[in-house]
C-alpha cells in the first residue's frame, strides 16, 4: 500500500490518493470526519479552524460504502480558497527560505502553500481509513499530549482505549491530566499575549499488534524506522522516540531490555521498555511512540529576516496562524503510525481482499500461539 497527498493551504482542496488498499472494507465516513474534526481542535488554534469544516468527499475506489481494491481518491475541499498575497520575506524556522533557494523562486508563497500543515488533512483522512481496516484485526490506536511548554502531564495506566479516548476527546488539549492542562492553557495564554508560540510532546500507542510486522533483513524494511520517518515527516516535528527512547541511553542493559517469560502457556514480556519493536519488527507488545513538536514558526511578533527582492533586513512574514498546535499534531501522528502499521499488515498478510487478509492473519496467530508446534 502507498499513498500520496496533493493540494495547497489556500488552494481548492487537499487530496489523498491511496493505492493497494484491500477490497471489502466497509468505510465509515463519520469516523474519518471525526478524526478530521479532532485535527482541527485543541486550545491555542488560530482563526482558520473557524472557517474550515473538514469533511471527506470520496471520488473513487469506494462503491456503496465498500472499498473495491481500486485506487482510492479522497478530497477535502477548502472553504478558505483564495489567491494569497505574495511574500518575499521568509520566516525563520519555516520552509520558506530553503524552498526558495532550492526552486529559485523569490515569492515564498510558492513554497509555503504546499509546505503548510494544512497538507496533514490528507494524511489524517488516509490514517482514519487505515484505522478502520486495523479495527477488523482488533488493533486499536490512541494519541494524546504529554507535554506543552515544559509542563508535563501525568499519564495513568491505560488499559481500555475506548474509555481513555473519551477522556482525551473531552480535554481541550487532548491530555488526561486536568491539573497539568490548566497550567498548559495558562502557558498558551501567556504566549498569545507575548505574540509568541509554544511546542510540546505527544504520544501514540497501538494495541493488539501481532509480532513479526516489519523485517530485520533490510534497513528500509524495519518498522520502527518507517514509523520514525513517518512521524518525523510531520510539519514541525523535531524528534521521535520509541519505547523509553533516549532514556535507554542513561540506563544499564538490565534496566532496559524486556525479559521474556512464559505465562499461561504463552510467551510474554515482563515489561515494555522497547515500545513494541525489536530488531525492526513488532514483538507483540503495545507500540509506544513519542514525538517532539517545535513551536510554530509564524510569530505575531516576528523575528528578523531578509527581503529576497531588496536584500534589506525586514521582520519575517506575519500570517494567520496558531499559538499552539500540539493537540492537532497528536492526531496527525496517530494517522502516520496507523498508515505504517497498515502497510506492514498488508505486506505480512497479503491478499487483495479483507477476507483473504483475515484468513491469513488467523492462521498466523494460531501458529504463533501454538508454541509446541512451531518450536519442533
Amino acid at each position: 500500500m502507498r499513498f500520496f497527498t496533493a493540494g495547497e493551504s489556500h488552494g481548492k482542496g487537499i487530496f489523498a490518493f491511496v493505492d493497494g488498499f484491500p477490497a471489502g472494507l466497509k468505510v465509515d465516513n463519520d469516523y474519518i470526519n471525526k478524526l478530521l474534526f479532532l485535527r482541527q481542535g485543541g486550545y491555542g488554534r488560530g482563526g482558520r479552524q473557524k472557517i474550515e469544516k473538514d469533511q471527506i468527499d470520496i471520488l473513487s475506489g469506494i462503491r456503496k460504502g465498500i472499498t473495491t481494491g481500486a485506487p482510492i481518491l479522497i478530497a477535502v475541499w477548502n472553504k478558505d480558497f483564495r489567491e494569497v498575497k505574495e511574500s518575499f520575506v521568509p520566516r525563520p524556522g519555516h520552509s520558506d527560505l530553503a524552498g526558495a533557494l532550492k526552486y529559485g523562486i523569490k515569492d515564498t508563497r510558492f513554497i509555503s502553500e504546499r509546505a503548510s500543515a494544512r497538507e496533514t488533512v490528507g494524511r489524517v483522512a488516509v490514517g482514519a481509513l487505515c484505522e478502520l481496516l486495523l479495527k477488523e484485526f482488533q488493533i486499536e490506536l490512541i494519541s494524546f499530549v504529554t507535554e506543552i511548554g515544559g509542563i508535563r502531564a501525568r499519564i495513568p495506566e491505560i488499559t481500555d482505549y475506548s474509555d481513555f479516548s473519551r477522556i482525551i476527546e473531552n480535554s481541550e488539549l487532548y491530555t488526561p491530566d486536568s491539573e497539568a492542562e490548566a497550567k498548559m492553557k495558562e502557558m498558551i495564554d501567556a504566549a498569545r499575549r507575548k505574540k509568541d508560540t509554544l511546542g510540546g510532546v505527544f504520544e501514540v500507542r497501538v494495541k493488539g499488534v501481532p509480532p513479526g510486522l516489519g523485517s530485520h533483513t533490510q534497513w528500509d524494511k524495519k518498522l520502527d524506522g518507517r514509523i520514525a520517518q513517518a512521524v518525523m515527516s510531520i510539519q514541525a516535528i523535531k524528534g521521535v522516540e520509541i519505547g523509553i527512547g533516549f532514556e535507554a541511553a542513561r540506563r544499564f542493559g538490565s534496566e532496559v531490555h524486556d525479559e521474556i517469560i512464559i505465562e499461561d502457556g504463552k510467551i510474554k514480556r515482563a515489561s515494555n521498555r522497547a515500545g513494541g519493536t525489536e530488531g525492526g519488527m513488532t514483538n507483540g507488545n503495545e507500540i509506544v511512540v513519542r514525538a517532539a513538536m517545535k513551536p510554530i514558526s509564524t510569530l505575531y511578533n516576528p523575528l528578523r529576516s531578509v527581503n529576497l527582492e531588496s536584500l534589506n533586513q525586514e521582520p519575517a512574514l506575519v500570517d494567520r496562524s496558531d499559538i499552539c498546535a500540539v493537540p492537532a499534531a497528536s492526531i496527525v501522528g496517530r494517522a502516520a503510525v496507523a498508515i505504517e502499521v497498515t502497510r506492514a499488515m498488508i505486506e505480512k498478510f497479503g491478499g487483495d481482499s479483507l477476507s483473504e487478509m483475515l484468513e491469513n492473519y488467523k492462521n498466523y496467530i494460531k501458529r504463533c500461539e501454538n508454541i509446541q508446534e512451531w518450536i519442533k
